[in-house]
């Protein structure tokens, strides 16, 4: 991996392994000046994925939550903080 920099923005180069067909349809994509090279395609590519990878995990993890249980805690928070409130 060598890293450079461009703008403010740092990079690193790699290398990868990609199957025929996909790498066809990615120069296709350059070609037709969708974008201005294989790089920002695999680069916003990786940006999506990984932005609906973190999206999902927020969504599992709710999931995992017990809507019953977290209500009794939020009662029982609430009546913790009632019983402070100053009566008017």
């Amino acid at each position: 991996m060598t890293e450079t920099h461009t703008g403010t923005m740092s990079v690193a180069k790699v290398t990868i392994s990609i199957d025929q067909s996909l790498l066809k349809r990615l120069d296709s994509l350059v070609r037709s000046h969708v974008f201005p090279n294989r790089s920002d395609v695999i680069q916003q590519a990786l940006e999506e994925k990984i932005a609906r990878i973190d999206s999902t995990r927020l969504a599992r993890e709710c999931a995992k939550l017990h809507p019953a249980e977290e209500q009794a805690l939020t009662d029982e928070g609430i009546a913790v903080e009632v019983a402070q409130w100053p009566e008017y």
